[in-house]
């Protein structure tokens, strides 16, 4: 009797973290608080692959619209460059794949590490600028959000976000 009504506990807390499941939202991964210290005169177009999209009943991913929305407005907010191109010819292409997402299906506290190959590249030339691959982490607590969806979504954008600090801060200290 016990070991039924343990797998059912079990079976109830899976259904309840996955139904609940939603995806990373842009909002939660722009930057709200970096601003670039220097302010170049350049102009950057954005490229980035390796997403995927939440599927329902499964842990929240990261999409590439998604990621690209909030990078564009986190370089734009932050003035990492003069503005971003769309569909343009920029000085430069910052080129961002999303490699991995290491999420925990269970647990208190939900730390999500993520990894992304970020490289920025002349446009005129092709030539690479920069390389290099970023991990990032984020750790949301059940003190901090109760429901673990909600949780998992929360711990996943802020790895995200994380992740386009770290890039960003590294692109302002290159010489441009």
């Amino acid at each position: 009797m016990r070991a039924a009504r343990r797998t059912l506990q079990r079976l109830g807390l899976a259904v309840w973290l996955a139904g609940c499941s939603s995806a990373v939202t842009r909002e939660g991964i722009v930057l709200r608080d970096f601003d670039a210290p220097r302010k170049p005169p350049q102009t950057v177009s954005v490229q980035v692959g390796g997403g995927r999209e939440t599927e329902a009943g499964y842990l929240p991913q990261i999409s590439n619209e998604v990621f690209t929305a909030a990078l564009v407005e986190s370089i734009t907010t932050s003035r990492t460059f003069s503005r971003v191109i769309h569909g343009g010819r920029a000085d430069y292409l910052l080129q961002v794949t999303l490699i991995s997402l290491d999420q925990p299906a269970i647990g208190a506290n939900f730390t999500v590490k993520m990894e992304a190959a970020w490289r920025l590249m002349r446009s005129d030339t092709g030539g690479v600028v920069w390389r290099e691959a970023i991990k990032s982490s984020h750790t949301q607590t059940a003190g901090e959000t109760f429901a673990g969806a909600t949780r998992l979504r929360l711990a996943t954008e802020g790895a995200a976000r994380n992740n386009i600090r770290e890039g960003l801060a590294r692109i302002v200290r290159l010489d441009l």
